[in-house]
């Protein structure tokens, strides 16, 4: 195997579990499947379970799961289709987007903390390296993630 890859697959091993070392603050944090589906219904508005599938690629049932505990944590609620349409969508309540929010900002600072011997270009450049991954990634897997 290519030794670029080999040090890719370990350095994005690493990140993952870097990444809730350093926001780690016990259980006042959103869990990682909260904090991925808030920040896509933050992007993209209202969503139904089957939005929500085929957006992420997992079957309604484990939506339904993850969504029944963001309900029960009320930081989303389940409202009419605002375009009239049948099912209903779950938009963010003010306690989701307060909590989303909260853990956005101190994943920032986290990365603030890392980064803080980093020039401004070299920040700018893993930025750029990493979008241009994700975009990769969403390419093939048929997924992009709404972006400005």
């Amino acid at each position: 195997m290519d030794m670029p890859l080999d040090q890719i697959e370990f350095e994005t091993m690493l990140l993952g579990r870097y990444m809730n070392l350093l926001t780690y603050r016990g259980n006042r944090r959103l869990d990682r499947s909260a904090y991925i589906l808030l920040s896509r219904i933050e992007a993209e508005g209202p969503l139904s379970i089957s939005r929500l599938s085929d957006a992420f690629g997992l079957d309604t049932s484990t939506l339904n799961r993850q969504t029944a505990a963001m309900l029960r944590a009320g930081v989303v609620e389940r409202i009419p289709d605002p375009e009239g349409g049948i099912a209903r969508k779950f938009v963010i309540t003010a306690e989701g987007k307060r909590r989303l929010d909260s853990d956005r900002t101190e994943n920032v600072n986290g990365l603030a903390h890392v980064l803080a011997h980093w020039t401004p270009e070299e920040a700018a450049q893993l930025a750029d390296c990493l979008g241009r991954f994700n975009r990769d990634i969403e390419r093939l897997d048929g997924r992009p993630w709404p972006r400005d």
